[in-house]
């Protein structure tokens, strides 16, 4: 019964296994530069509320904003800027940025290109992250569910 136990679980173990692998698509991995455990390193950004923000008027910041979503934009179309959004209320914490960038300097120098960094109405604050490879395909899928852009 023992050695039946441990056959059925190897069985299974292995079903499992080549299952798994049947998925994988080594081209994709490449392109989106995987590594073995379909993971990468990007620079993650968290926006933070400025030190200046009381030196502006509400008309001012409005064109602070305008600029700041342009450059958001403009990064994105460069490829560097995976993902953007702010965090819902009114902290300290305003959003996120992640960065295709293998360097904290690369994403320091991405962000001094903000117009609300420039402004010091926002900052930020960098950290190396290690996540899903596929985070990648994000620039590819979001056009196909937006129905109005900002």
């Amino acid at each position: 019964m023992k050695k039946a136990l441990i056959t059925l679980t190897l069985i299974c173990g292995g079903i499992i296994s080549c299952l798994a692998q049947s998925q994988y698509d080594e081209a994709l991995a490449k392109k989106l530069g995987a590594d073995e455990h379909g993971m990468k390193k990007y620079v993650m950004a968290f926006l933070l509320r400025g030190d200046r923000v009381a030196e502006y008027t509400p008309e001012q910041r409005q064109e602070i904003q305008a600029g700041h979503m342009a450059n958001i934009g403009k990064m994105a179309d460069m490829g560097k800027l995976i993902v953007a959004g702010p965090f819902f209320g009114n902290d300290d914490l305003r959003g996120i940025y992640i960065f295709d960038v293998q360097t904290l300097e690369e994403a320091k120098a991405l962000t001094e290109t903000d117009p609300a960094i420039q402004a010091g109405v926002l900052k930020m604050d960098l950290k190396e992250w290690y996540g899903s490879a596929a985070l990648m395909m994000l620039p590819e899928l979001y056009p196909k569910v937006t129905k109005q852009s900002f």
